[in-house]
């Protein structure tokens, strides 16, 4: 065997078995389940402040909780912000902006966490992601087809960008003034130019069905996408080439993806299946499972605490009402009724494989 290929050869049985035992060592386990009252509940995304240990729980008709997950209790609710999704959190300006489900934003002042103003952007919104090259707030309005984007200081819109999708979902940011915007229904991801505010490329994704949650490593420019069809796979995609590197599997039902950058971790929240599944990464285009946790029915989104490196998702007892609309594309038995005071915020902590 030639020297080199010795090297290669001993460098994957280090690489493989430095990924085994961090998989052997670690696992994840439910520390806290936290009910909170509402009713007829409905959630989407989670964020998290990791300076005040603060997450702020999008709840659609009860509007954004904050939760504080240090204290473990709700620290207060954000005024004026019912329907909203998420919030979208810019502690350099010291705001927050919650995407609501009317088209409308409530800005709030992150410091002290009351309402400035409610701003009103379209007829509908999903979610907004903050770009730090460009200090704007891209609002994916899949309904009326755009981008809407906002100055984060002032909250003013500063323009509008047409996409052809009807389903826009995760935005990933590379910090460089480049978004990578999800096209669920086109099966597509789109590279923009949050500068120029235009689609400077867009590649397909196959075997790839109904991409949803969304995640970059900024490093290694490596984009992570949850697809959530027939055969859930976690995408990996080179952004500078537009190539597929890696398709793992994962769970039914994803929404959430999360990338740690100080452990090269990928996070996969998938709730169908009701669980999370867990990579390592080993190199940009090699991916190692961790662990598959099993978590609760219709827990789809996530969020990570980067200091604490605890797992945040969350869900609510339902069931599916025959007499009502099913959503068949997230599956046959995906509840449309929820129960009220059934909302639970799930915490799961690493520990030991052998529980300590």
């Amino acid at each position: 065997m030639q020297k080199g290929l010795k090297w290669s050869a001993a460098f994957l049985v280090l690489v493989t078995g430095i990924a085994s035992a961090a998989t052997a060592a670690q696992t994840y386990r439910l520390e806290r389940a936290t009910q909170l009252a509402g009713k007829s509940p409905g959630w989407d995304y989670l964020s998290f402040d990791s300076a005040r240990g603060l997450l702020f729980l999008g709840r659609r008709a009860e509007g954004v909780t904050v939760y504080d997950a240090r204290a473990h209790k709700v620290a207060a609710k954000i005024a004026d912000s019912k329907g909203a999704n998420m919030a979208t959190l810019v502690p350099e300006f010291d705001r927050g902006y919650t995407t609501n489900g009317d088209g409308s934003s409530t800005v709030f002042r992150l410091s002290t966490l009351r309402t400035i103003g409610r701003i009103k952007l379209g007829d509908s919104a999903d979610a907004a992601f903050f770009d730090p090259a460009t200090k704007q707030l891209a609002f994916t309005m899949g309904d009326s087809h755009q981008l809407t984007f906002v100055d984060a200081r002032t909250g003013a819109i500063t323009g509008r960008l047409h996409m052809d999708a009807d389903e826009l979902e995760g935005v990933a940011p590379d910090g460089q003034g480049a978004l990578y915007v999800v096209e669920r229904d086109l099966g597509k991801v789109a590279k923009i130019d949050a500068v120029k505010r235009e689609v400077v490329a867009q590649w397909p994704l196959p075997k790839c069905d109904l991409p949803t949650g969304v995640a970059l490593d900024r490093a290694n420019g490596r984009l992570f996408l949850g697809c959530k069809g027939d055969h859930p796979v976690l995408t990996v995609l080179d952004v500078s080439t537009g190539a597929i590197v890696a398709q793992p599997e994962i769970g039914r039902g994803n929404d959430g993806v999360v990338f740690d950058p100080q452990t090269h971790r990928v996070f996969t929240s998938n709730g169908v299946d009701g669980n999370i599944v867990i990579f390592d990464q080993v190199t940009p285009d090699h991916y190692q499972l961790v662990v598959a946790l099993t978590t609760r029915p219709i827990a789809r989104t996530m969020t990570l605490d980067p200091v604490t490196k605890h797992i945040f998702t969350m869900t609510a007892e339902g069931m599916v009402d025959p007499a009502k609309p099913v959503n068949r594309r997230a599956g046959a038995f995906y509840p449309n009724t929820y129960f009220d005071d059934t909302f639970t915020l799930l915490e799961y902590a690493p520990v030991k494989a052998d529980g300590e």
